[in-house]
C-alpha cells in the first residue's frame, strides 16, 4: 500500500488524507469533518429493514397487486358483494406490518447490546466505539477475537491474522508495521495499532457483501424454500389458467360479462395462498419476539427452524459446558527446573506472565495467580495461536514457551504422558512450562525444550450444563465435544457435564486424513487438541454424513466452524467475531437457554406445516375445479363472496389460532411432503363431490345458485373435516376454535345470506347435498388411507434407492 499518497479520491471528490501518530490519533475536528464528507465505516447494508421498507415489502406484492387488478374489475362490473376478500386482505397486510415493524423495534435495542465495537485513539486517549462510528485515517487498536472492520495498515504491534471468511485460507497470517489488514479478517492472537485506509462501501469486505448479494440470495431454510415453491408455482399458473377460464366462460358458454368475471375470479381467490406467507412471517416473528425476551439475539430467523431440525450439537468444552473464566490450581515442578541455581519456579512463570498480552483466559488466570516475578523484562514475545498450541517469551538469559505439553515436548512427552494424563482425568488443564533452545518463528516448534514444570488449571463446569445435556439426550441429540485441550481432560470434563458417552474421545491430531475424520466423527464423541481447522473439518464431516449439525462456541478458534454449521450459536461473553458469525447470540451466555430456543422452533415449523396445509386445500380444489371447468365446458360453480366465507372459517382464523399454539412435537419428514400429504385428502373430497354436484346439476336441471350454494356447504363441511383432523390430539384450545369456527359459519350462512351469496336451495338439491354430505366422510377417510398408503410405499422404494446408491458409492 503506498502509505506516501495524501489524497484519495471518494464520491464527494478528493479527500485530503491525515497522518496521526499512533499514540494521539485523530482530533475531534478531524473526526467531525471525516463525518461531514461521509468518509465513514457506515455499513453497506443496514442489518434491519427501515419501517418505509417493512411497508412497501408487505404492501407492494405480486398477489396484492392481482387483488388491486380483480377489485377493479368487480367494481367494473358491478358485483360489490363480492368484494369481501378485501377486508381480509387488508387486515392480512396491516397484521404483517404491525408485526414486523414490532419484532424491528425489539432486535434493534438487543443489536444494540451486541453491536460490534472497538478501540480507536483519538485525542491521544483510547475510547471504544461502535465500528460504524470509525473514520477514515482512524487509528484503531486491535487485539484477540476482534474482527477487522475496515482496511487498514499495521503501525505498531505484531499480530497472527486469520483471512479464511473473506479469502478461504485457513492458515494464520503474521502481520508486521507496514503490512495490510483487510476488513472481515480477525486476529487470533496479539495487539497492533492500525490506520485506517478504506472505510464503509469502499472497503474489501464490503465489495464482498455488494458483489454477493448481486449474485446470490442468502440461504433459506427447507420450510421457506417450500413455501417458494408453492407461491411461485401458483404465481406462474394463475394468468393462464384465469384468461383461459374467462374466455371459455365467456365466448364458449356465453355467460354474461358479470358471471364471466365473478367465476374467474373466484377460481383466482380461491388459487392465491393468500395469508400463507403472512402467517408464516407471523409465526418467525413471534418466536424473534419469545426469544429476544429470553435474551437470545437472532441474526438469521432461518435458524430457528435448523435448530429444531438439528440432530447433532457440537460444542467447546470452555465457554460453553464451562464457565469462560479459568483458575490456576497448582504448580508441579519437573525434573528440568533446577531449585539450586534458578529463581523460584513461580517466579519466572510471573515474569513470563506479566510479559504476555492479555487476550485470552488463561493469560488473565496466570497474571492472577503468578503475581511476583524477578523484573526481567523481555525481548520479543509471540502470542498463544490455536494452531502452533503455545506462546513465548524471549528475555536476555532464556527463551521461555508455554502452551500444550504435546506440542511443547513433541518426542519427549511421552516421558511425561502418565503423569500429565493422570492429572487430565481429574479434570484439570494442564500446560508445560519449559526453555526453548533454539529461535522463536511463529511456526511449529522444532528445537529441544527443557521442561520446568507443569501448570493445573481448571474451569467451573456451568451449573445448567447437566440439564441441558439431558434434554439434547432425551431428544437424540448427539453431542460432540470439540476442544483444543488434552482429549483426556475433555473427557472428564464432559463426564461431569453428563455428556453421554464421553468416555469415547480421541486425539484429533492424529487425525491426519480425510477419511480418518469422517470415520473419527461416526465412532468417537469427544476430540482433543483439534485446531479451529479440524474444527470446521468435523462439521463439515458430520455434514457429509447427513446430519444437520449445530456448533456452539465463543472463541476465535471456533469461529471456521460456526460459518459451516448449519446452525450456529454464540455466546456473547466470548470474542467479537464468534458473536458476529453465528446466527444465534446468547446475551447473557446462558447454555440453559438451547432447549427454549429448540422447542421455539418446533413450535414454528409445526404449526406453521399444520396451518399450511389449510391453506392447500383450497388452492389444490380451485387449481382442479379450473382446469375441470375448461376441460368439461362447464360453469365454474362458486363466487368470489362464497370463496371468502369458505376461507374465513376453515382456514384463516383457524390457520392463526393454531399457528401461534405451543406444539414441541419433534420434526419429522419433510415440509413440503407433509403439507401436500395432509391437504390432498381434503382437496381431492372437495373436487370430486363440487364436480360430482356439477355433473349432477345438468341431470337434475339445477340452477347455478343451488349448484354454487350447495357447493359452498360442501366444502365447509370438508373444511371442518380437515380442521379437525389436523386438531388432533384435541384439546380445550382446538376444541374451542373448532366449535367457534362452526358457529361462525353458521351465523354467517343464517343471518348474512346476501352479502355471501347464500341462496335458498331447492327439494332436489337439499336431497343431493345431504346424499354428498354423508359420502363426503367416507370419501375423505378411504382417500385419506389411499395417500397413506402410497406414501409408505414412497419411502419404501426412497429407502431402497438409497441403499442401493450406498452400495454403489462404497
Amino acid at each position: 500500500m503506498d502509505k506516501e499518497a495524501n489524497n484519495i479520491s471518494y464520491e464527494e471528490g478528493t479527500i485530503y488524507r491525515y497522518d496521526p501518530s499512533f499514540d494521539i490519533g485523530l482530533s475531534s475536528d478531524q473526526v467531525k469533518i471525516r463525518t461531514e464528507q461521509g468518509c465513514t465505516n457506515a455499513p453497506v447494508e443496514s442489518p434491519s429493514k427501515s419501517v418505509k421498507e417493512i411497508i412497501l415489502g408487505n404492501v407492494c406484492t405480486y398477489f396484492n397487486l392481482i387483488f388491486l387488478v380483480i377489485a377493479i374489475l368487480l367494481m367494473i362490473v358491478g358485483s360489490f358483494r363480492d368484494l369481501t376478500f378485501l377486508p381480509i386482505i387488508i387486515a392480512n397486510t396491516l397484521i404483517g406490518i404491525v408485526q414486523e415493524i414490532r419484532s424491528k423495534n425489539i432486535l434493534d435495542k438487543l443489536s444494540v447490546l451486541n453491536a460490534p465495537k472497538t478501540t480507536v485513539v483519538r485525542d491521544g486517549k483510547e475510547q471504544v466505539i461502535p465500528v460504524e462510528e470509525l473514520v477514515l485515517d482512524d487509528i484503531v487498536v486491535f487485539a484477540a477475537g476482534n474482527q477487522i472492520s475496515a482496511d487498514a495498515y499495521v503501525l505498531k504491534g505484531e499480530v497472527h491474522v486469520n483471512e479464511s471468511l473473506i479469502t478461504g485460507e485457513a492458515d494464520e497470517i503474521t502481520k508486521h508495521p507496514g503490512d495490510n489488514l483487510l476488513s472481515g479478517s480477525f486476529i487470533v492472537s496479539g495487539n497492533c495499532y492500525a490506520k485506517l485506509e478504506k472505510v464503509g462501501k469502499d472497503s474489501y469486505a464490503s465489495k464482498l457483501t455488494l458483489e454477493a448479494k448481486a449474485v446470490n440470495q442468502k440461504e433459506q431454510s427447507e420450510m421457506i424454500r417450500s413455501l417458494n415453491v408453492i407461491v411461485k408455482s401458483v404465481g406462474v399458473m394463475i394468468l393462464p389458467i384465469s384468461i383461459i377460464l374467462f374466455l371459455q366462460q365467456h365466448y364458449f358458454l356465453g355467460a354474461s360479462l358479470r358471471h364471466s368475471v365473478t367465476s374467474t375470479v373466484a377460481a383466482i381467490i380461491g388459487m392465491i395462498p393468500e395469508g400463507l406467507y403472512l402467517l408464516t412471517s407471523a409465526a418467525l416473528v413471534v418466536s424473534v419476539q419469545r426469544l429476544a425476551k429470553k435474551k437470545v439475539l437472532v441474526h438469521d430467523m432461518k435458524c430457528i427452524e435448523t435448530l429444531a431440525r438439528v440432530n447433532v450439537l457440537c460444542v467447546d468444552k470452555t465457554g460453553t459446558i464451562t464457565e469462560n473464566k479459568m483458575t490456576v490450581n497448582d504448580v508441579v515442578s519437573l525434573d528440568g527446573f533446577d531449585a539450586s541455581t534458578m529463581p523460584e519456579l513461580e517466579k519466572l512463570i510471573g515474569d513470563f506472565a506479566k510479559a504476555m498480552e492479555k487476550d485470552n483466559e488463561t493469560m488473565i488466570a496466570l497474571e492472577e495467580h503468578f503475581k511476583e516475578g524477578t523484573g526481567k523484562q523481555p525481548i520479543s514475545i509471540t502470542s498463544f495461536s490455536s494452531a502452533t498450541k503455545y506462546s513465548s517469551a524471549t528475555f536476555q538469559d532464556a527463551v521461555y514457551v508455554l502452551g500444550a505439553p504435546e506440542f511443547v515436548l513433541r518426542e519427549q512427552f511421552t516421558s511425561y504422558e502418565s503423569k500429565i494424563n493422570a492429572y487430565g482425568r481429574e479434570g484439570y488443564r494442564v500446560l508445560v512450562f519449559g526453555i526453548y533452545h533454539g529461535k522463536v518463528t511463529g511456526k511449529a516448534l522444532t528445537e529441544s525444550v527443557t521442561p520446568l514444570g507443569l501448570i493445573l488449571l481448571s474451569n467451573p463446569i456451568r451449573k445448567e450444563a447437566k440439564d441441558t445435556f439431558q434434554y439434547f439426550a432425551k431428544q437424540n441429540v448427539e453431542v460432540k465435544v470439540i476442544s483444543g485441550d488434552n482429549p483426556v481432560t475433555v473427557s472428564q470434563v464432559a463426564k461431569q457435564a453428563g455428556i453421554e458417552n464421553a468416555h469415547s474421545y480421541v486425539d484429533a491430531s492424529t487425525l491426519e486424513t480425510k477419511e480418518q475424520m469422517e470415520e473419527a466423527v461416526r465412532t468417537y464423541t469427544v476430540f482433543g487438541r483439534v485446531t479451529p481447522n479440524q474444527k470446521r473439518q468435523l462439521v463439515q464431516a458430520l455434514k457429509k454424513a447427513g446430519n444437520t449439525v449445530a456448533m456452539t462456541g465463543d472463541g476465535v478458534n471456533d469461529v471456521l466452524a460456526l460459518k459451516d454449521a448449519d446452525c450456529s450459536i454464540a455466546m456473547a461473553s466470548g470474542s467479537d467475531v464468534a458473536a458476529q458469525a453465528a446466527q444465534l447470540v446468547l446475551l447473557e451466555s446462558n447454555f440453559s437457554c438451547m432447549p427454549s430456543v429448540v422447542l421455539e422452533g418446533r413450535r414454528v415449523i409445526n404449526n406453521i406445516e399444520r396451518s399450511a396445509s389449510l391453506f392447500l386445500v383450497k388452492n389444490i380444489f380451485s387449481f382442479l375445479m379450473a382446469v375441470f371447468s375448461i376441460l368439461f365446458m362447464v360453469n365454474y360453480p362458486l363466487q368470489p363472496s362464497q370463496i371468502s366465507l369458505i376461507s374465513m372459517f376453515t382456514i384463516g382464523i383457524p390457520a392463526f389460532c393454531l399457528a401461534l399454539e405451543n406444539n414441541t412435537k419433534p420434526i419429522q419428514g419433510r415440509f413440503m411432503s407433509n403439507v401436500l400429504y395432509k391437504a390432498l385428502p381434503a382437496g381431492l373430497t372437495d373436487f370430486l363431490i363440487v364436480s360430482a354436484i356439477v355433473m349432477f346439476s345438468v341431470e337434475f336441471e339445477m340452477s347455478a345458485t343451488d349448484v354454487s350454494t350447495a357447493s359452498t356447504l360442501l366444502m365447509s363441511i370438508v373444511g371442518f373435516m380437515i380442521l379437525y383432523r389436523i386438531s388432533k390430539p384435541m384439546n380445550h384450545w382446538r376444541r374451542t376454535i373448532l366449535i367457534s369456527m362452526m358457529v361462525g359459519l353458521l351465523f354467517c350462512s343464517l343471518f348474512m345470506r346476501d352479502l355471501f351469496n347464500i341462496n335458498q336451495i331447492s327439494t332436489k338439491c337439499a336431497m343431493l347435498l345431504v346424499v354428498f354430505a354423508i359420502a363426503s366422510e367416507s370419501l375423505f377417510r378411504y382417500i385419506t388411507l389411499l395417500i397413506n398408503q402410497i406414501r409408505i410405499f414412497g419411502l419404501f422404494l426412497n429407502k431402497k434407492i438409497y441403499g442401493l446408491y450406498r452400495k454403489v458409492t462404497e
